[in-house]
């Protein structure tokens, strides 16, 4: 989506402050971005969620933004194209992230899609897609399929409609989070699992968190790590051993100034849950990696 100087300006000068802040901070020296690669299919346009998948080693999922068709594409770490899936019984208002997680059959891993983005703030609902995750061979040829049947969660905000772009599930519960974008600081709000098809689920607010203008964000596969990043940085939460997630939410993130990219959009952990990857929303954007969660892992023992 377009963003306006007014957002650029203040999301810059919020991460300048955050810089200067947490500049004697020796956890940030643990993550560092590289280039792994490029997005090289014209079919997305605007790279709006990514998720790393959990089913096929080396995978990773993306989706476009609004105004595209109801489709995910699997991608290798190169940005080379390996799937490309039309989600059955689901429509694309204006996706804005997609998560990993469990579902209500315990042996799979299910693709949760945010159709979650509201700029002008009027919807009365938002929709999240669960699909089982398809199978992806990185070796093998392009496919072009239809996943299964999506199922229909519709949320609901307690105190009215919002913009949003950062979907996340926990792992070890399927909870669902979602932050909000549009205000000063971003807000959490969450729909406990299991969840309905069949009616409107109205979310919990849980908490307010120092970042502004969230585009994206992700849990990591082990619980413990959370990451919600803006257009030029990311903030990680660490989880609390044998806590609720939302208590990692009372914690001082450890803040993570990110490669140059421009509209910075989407992130997500590894399967491994040893880093995480960040994609922009720009055509035939780069894919980086950061590296240093293991590191942390150390650290925080």
């Amino acid at each position: 989506m377009k963003k306006n100087i007014f957002i650029f300006t203040l999301t810059f000068f919020l991460s300048i402050a955050s810089l200067v802040a947490d500049s004697n901070n020796p956890e940030e020296v643990l993550i560092s971005g590289k280039q792994v690669g490029r997005l090289q299919t014209e079919l997305i346009k605007e790279a709006s969620g990514i998720a790393a998948s959990r089913k096929n080693p080396g995978v990773l999922w993306i989706h476009n933004d609004s105004g595209n068709s109801a489709s995910l594409y699997a991608l290798n770490i190169k940005g080379e194209l390996l799937g490309n899936f039309r989600v059955e019984d689901a429509t694309c208002r204006d996706w804005e992230d997609i998560a990993i997680g469990p579902g209500p059959d315990e042996k799979l891993d299910y693709l949760y899609i945010g159709d979650i983005g509201d700029n002008a703030e009027k919807h009365s609902s938002v929709i999240i897609y669960r699909v089982p995750e398809p199978a992806v061979d990185p070796n093998g040829e392009l496919i072009k399929a239809k996943t299964e049947p999506a199922e229909k969660i519709e949320l609901v905000y307690p105190d009215g409609p919002k913009d949003a772009e950062t979907l996340m599930i926990d792992p070890s519960n399927g909870d669902i989070y979602i932050v909000t974008k549009r205000q000063l600081y971003g807000r959490v709000y969450r729909a406990a699992y299991p969840h309905s098809t069949k009616q409107k689920i109205t979310m919990s607010p849980i908490t307010v968190l120092p970042i502004a203008l969230a585009t994206g964000g992700d849990i990591s596969r082990d619980g413990r790590y959370i990451v919600v990043r803006n257009l030029s940085q990311a903030s990680i939460w660490t989880r609390p051993k044998d806590k609720p997630l939302q208590d990692a939410f009372s914690q001082k993130p450890i803040e993570i100034t990110l490669m140059p990219e421009p509209q910075g959009e989407a992130i997500c952990f590894d399967a491994s849950s040893s880093g995480f990857f960040t994609v922009s929303e720009k055509k035939n954007p780069f894919i980086y990696y950061f590296t240093g969660l293991k590191a942390l892992n150390e650290t925080n023992n």
